[in-house]
């Protein structure tokens, strides 16, 4: 029974009194893993403590900025008392202004699970009511319809999170069962009462970092499994093009011992097989093969440090004020400032293209006759006598080369694009959640890209053991078997046919992560 009950905690993704990672919003983002608050009593007791402290402060006349003042520039203004029980739901009603597309429902659930650990921090002054409430929100998988466009994450994603704020008092709308909703309506059929907001609550969910941090969470994940894939991809072109194996050896790259470059060469060097030395070889490949560790390398290098910076976000209180009933003291800060997740956003978003841009130039080596070492123009797999009608690979690589460059031009970092907002008391913001978003647009043009790489690369190391040049036995175990299994999706290009299902196939199978790519 004991082990049972282990079990079912390692399958849940738990919020309070714990280190949530970026795998755990990930995996509750895609369905994989249920959220459940914590059962501690001790975590529930200091919740309630913040948001009775509040109360007993509010009672003594005390002025807490949003609780009892106005928003904003208008801090000064002092809220009557009669009044500051309508004050948090005039702040949800007058953001509702986003426009754009909607997230996602991944989005929208990591969303959720984020903001749900920043207020499970203890600093916000709330009730485990409002944190249940969200909750219930997941367990039923009742997601409010929130707009994309309208935060500048600074003060935090107010605009986006006043959609989740109105799902928690049964206004506006929501994602229910494959429908959009009502959101009074669902909450009806749940069972589920509305939430009436104290003071403090509707600033406490609305002024933070969470959509921002929940699309990094998102991003980090892509990029890491889009890196081991390119290094996969390269393999499978250098083999295709008959490339030089030495380049990637592991005593070249420890006189240059970048960490996760090294990483890279040695994913490759392995992939390969071992060299015959019979002539075929170049002496030196050209720099999208030879360099590819270099170009992989930087944004697996950074990728640690991007963890750290989004998990610090994800496990912090992010709202303003932060009230410690223990110690009992209110500040006022600006922790709704998203300058970290903006600045690994921007840094995210130029890597990934960078591999993109790696992929592309692979991809043209490997349809040109000129540059690829043998294989036949275009990749086709024509006979000779029907070669002259089939063209392969030919539109792919122009498709592959207009979703780089629509990636390269979207690098433009946005966290230095601040606008001065709110009657000047916004005067200098993080554009966090623009950088995020860039980096996920970035992130599936990149995708695009890399589904074409290695369908490419594929029909090139498929050609190559059909005539013999390169032997199925030679080839380490786990690339023939990701062969095997790239070729079900996407089988040999002979006579000319449509390739976009085989490229959305591929594009399916790389989101859901479904080859293992390196320990």
């Amino acid at each position: 029974m004991k082990d049972t009950v282990q079990n079912q905690a390692a399958d849940t993704v738990i919020i309070g009194n714990r280190h949530l990672s970026i795998e755990d919003v990930v995996d509750a983002a895609d369905g994989r893993r249920p959220v459940r608050l914590s059962p501690d009593d001790s975590f529930r007791e200091r919740i309630a403590r913040g948001g009775a402290y509040l109360e007993r402060l509010l009672a003594n006349n005390g002025t807490v900025y949003g609780v009892n003042t106005g928003y904003g520039e208008s801090c000064t203004v002092t809220v009557p008392a009669d009044l500051v029980q309508e004050l948090p739901l005039h702040l949800t009603r007058y953001h509702g202004c986003g426009l754009g597309r909607h997230l996602d429902e991944p989005a929208t659930r990591a969303v959720l699970v984020t903001r749900l650990n920043s207020l499970a921090q203890g600093y916000s002054g709330v009730r485990v009511a409002l944190l249940e409430q969200i909750e219930h929100l997941l367990v039923n998988d009742a997601l409010p319809l929130i707009p994309e466009e309208g935060s500048v994450g600074a003060s935090g994603d107010l605009t986006p999170l006043s959609y989740v704020a109105a799902a928690l008092v049964g206004e506006r709308e929501l994602r229910y069962r494959g429908a959009v909703r009502p959101t009074a309506e669902v909450l009806a059929e749940l069972d589920i009462a509305p939430l009436k907001l104290k003071p403090k609550e509707g600033l406490a969910i609305m002024n933070g970092t969470s959509v921002m941090t929940a699309l990094a969470c998102q991003a980090w994940s892509r990029a890491d499994y889009l890196s081991r894939l390119t290094t996969r991809i390269t393999a499978l072109a250098s083999m295709a093009m008959q490339g030089n194996r030495g380049h990637f050896d592991p005593r070249l790259f420890a006189a240059k011992p970048h960490a996760g470059q090294a990483e890279a060469a040695d994913w490759i060097f392995t992939d390969l097989p071992e060299d015959t030395d019979d002539g075929v070889m170049r002496l030196q490949d050209r720099y999208s093969i030879r360099c590819a560790p270099h170009v992989i390398g930087v944004l697996r290098d950074a990728l640690p440090w991007m963890r750290r910076d989004i998990e610090n976000e994800l496990n912090s209180a992010n709202d303003n004020p932060l009230i410690d009933p223990d110690a009992g003291w209110v500040l006022h800060g600006g922790h709704f400032y998203g300058g970290h997740i903006a600045f690994v956003m921007d840094a995210m978003k130029t890597a990934v293209a960078n591999l993109a841009d790696l992929l592309d130039r692979q991809v043209a080596l490997m349809v040109d006759s000129k540059f690829n070492h043998g294989l036949p123009q275009n990749l086709s797999g024509a006979t000779a006598e029907r070669a002259m009608i089939n063209h392969g690979f030919k539109a792919v690589q122009i498709g592959a080369s207009a979703w780089t460059a629509e990636a390269l031009k979207l690098t433009m970092p946005a966290s230095v694009f601040s606008r001065s907002t709110e009657c000047h008391n916004q005067d200098k913001v993080s554009m966090g959640t623009i950088a995020a978003r860039d980096c996920l647009r970035v992130l599936e043009l990149s995708e695009q890209v890399a589904a074409a790489a290695l369908l490419a690369a594929n029909q090139g190391l498929a050609l190559r053991l059909k005539t013999g040049e390169l032997a199925a036995e030679a080839l380490p175990a786990p690339v023939l078997a990701f062969h095997q299994q790239v070729s079900a999706l996407s089988a040999l290009v002979t006579e000319d046919r449509p390739l976009e299902a085989d490229l959305r196939a591929t594009l399916a199978a790389m989101r859901a992560k479904t080859w293992a790519l390196y320990a």
